[in-house]
């Protein structure tokens, strides 16, 4: 009883002085703003490694490392390491044309050599660049880049863009080929680091580029989305990323705080098992997602009633959202849902639960709390679905176990936050997610020929009219059919300095845009 009771006491002490160490530490990290040239950046996430196929998001976000290409605000391929790019007539051959000052961080210059050498380990390493047909990669001439495919790929640029296809110095390699030092070419250089809680950033010697007014930059790992709001609201970090619903509205009611807010291409939807005897119709699954109070869910639980998801892609991703006022959207309708239920023989038993041939409309939900929002939203549905007559088993576990029923086609339904940015086109989530046999978090036993057709007829065409009405056809089927079902969409909060100027939020999360920032006069 005395050990109990001295843990009790014990445990809260040990809490504060942790509390207090994280903020001594963020404190310590932010006190250059004297100079204006240092910036303290706190988020959620840890960096446990420098290899590029596991980390190198972070490193490409805060602009240490460089791909072939890169994205502007909407998503559309831009100039990286490459200025330029051809393709030949038939789509086969692409010619990337290098920056002809890069130079990596430790003073070498950027080659064709050096670019194709990480492009052939990124081929073999986990990542998205497996995706394209790519035959060959080869520098053709002193700072050109030549990528033979074996059929026309036009998504070829997006996943070069991708963070796990960063090109490293030969020098930060060991004998092994693995990353020892973070040696990128971008403005900013990696010279301390603390895995996996923090590191320090400066400005890179060799960097040809503009000069960028921030010169010191300071990342800190904070795991607690309320501890992150109070280093924002107490000025002990500059730019602080991702906060819980409540913290997100006390800040928007902070005048010390800058909130800035953008819809990330990420959406809390239900992933249905099609081929199960009670969803295997369009119109059942119409009738669930009928049933759904979007809007009450998006107010009471998110407490941002615009996030309710009435498709697929929220409206910053300007390339799938359809913003046709004809295009059917997303709503709410029992009577309706209940109407369609009918019709397929559901009738209401004594418990109000449906029944049809002897059995109950009874399903199993799977989610997991790694996002805590979403136990929450699951316990929201169980209670909408019973009023449409259908019992759910909310079952939260690991996120493992999504992708282990889907293969082992166990799975029900699970309610899932899609991220559709792993490249900055949705297109490649979408291909994962859609193609023939679906995705681990995507559809699952969904038999359609419409949207892999269409998918394919993206990644070969190139001339934009037709892309675009392949995307519009692609989101109606599956607005109609619902072999996933969105809930809610996701919006990121940056709390922001108020004397911090030229911040940009990338909805897709390709960049925080350092160099871009400085810090005003006043």
């Amino acid at each position: 009883m005395l050990s109990q009771r001295i843990s009790r006491q014990v445990l809260p002490f040990s809490a504060a002085l942790l509390a207090l160490s994280i903020l001594a530490t963020a404190s310590c990290l932010a006190a250059n703003t004297e100079a204006k040239t240092s910036l303290s950046i706190v988020g959620p996430w840890e960096i446990s490694t420098l290899e590029p196929s596991r980390a190198g998001y972070m490193f490409l976000r805060m602009q240490v490392a460089e791909a072939l290409v890169s994205t502007d605000l909407e998503g559309k391929a831009a100039p990286g390491l490459a200025e330029r790019w051809e393709i030949s007539t038939d789509g086969l051959q692409w010619r990337f044309f290098l920056r002809p000052d890069a130079r990596f961080h430790d003073g070498s210059p950027v080659t064709a050599e050096s670019v194709v050498m990480n492009l052939q380990r990124a081929l073999s390493q986990p990542g998205v660049l497996a995706m394209a047909p790519i035959a060959d990669i080869s520098a053709a001439v002193p700072g050109e880049i030549k990528i033979t495919l074996s059929k026309p790929y036009a998504m070829l640029p997006m996943l070069l863009a991708h963070s796990s296809a960063i090109i490293l110095a030969p020098a930060a390699y060991n004998e092994k080929g693995q990353v020892r030092r973070m040696l990128g070419s971008g403005p900013y250089q990696l010279v301390r680091q603390t895995l996996p809680q923090q590191f320090e950033l400066a400005l890179s010697p060799h960097w040809q580029g503009r000069p960028p007014a921030i010169r010191h930059i300071h990342y800190l790992s904070v795991s607690r989305p309320e501890t992150r709001a109070l280093m924002a609201e107490s000025h002990q970090a500059d730019l602080v990323f991702g906060f819980d619903p409540a913290s997100t509205q006390r800040l928007r009611r902070n005048p010390r705080v800058v909130l800035q807010e953008v819809d990330l291409a990420r959406t809390v939807m239900l992933k249905l098992n099609s081929g199960h005897r009670f969803l295997n119709t369009v119109e059942t699954r119409q009738a669930l997602s009928l049933a759904i109070d979007r809007a009450g869910i998006a107010k009471g639980i998110l407490r941002t009633p615009e996030l309710a998801a009435d498709q697929l892609l929220p409206p910053s991703i300007t390339q799938w959202h359809q913003a046709d006022l004809e295009f059917p959207r997303l709503r709410t309708d029992l009577a309706q849902a209940k109407a369609l239920l009918s019709a397929q023989g559901w009738q209401p038993g004594a418990d109000g639960i449906l029944r049809r041939n002897g059995e109950r409309f009874s399903l199993q939900l799977t989610t997991f709390p790694d996002r805590p929002e979403l136990p929450i939203i699951a316990t929201a549905l169980q209670d909408q679905f019973r009023k449409l007559g259908i019992e759910l088993k909310v079952i939260v576990t690991n996120s493992s176990e999504i992708p282990l029923g889907h293969r082992t086609g166990k799975l029900e339904m699970g309610l899932v936050p899609r991220n559709f940015a792993l490249v900055p086109d949705p297109f490649v989530t979408l291909n994962q997610d859609f193609k023939h046999g679906g995705g681990d978090w995507g559809a699952m036993n969904w038999q359609n020929g419409t949207v892999p057709a269409l998918l394919e007829k993206i990644a070969t065409e190139t001339e934009p009219a037709s892309q675009a009405h392949y995307r519009h056809d692609i989101m109606l089927t599956l607005q109609q059919e619902l072999p996933v079902i969105p809930v809610t969409w996701y919006r990121l909060p940056v709390a922001v300095h108020p004397q911090l100027q030229g911040v940009k939020v990338d909805p897709l999360e390709q960049s925080y845009y350092i160099s871009d920032m400085a810090w005003s006069a006043q």
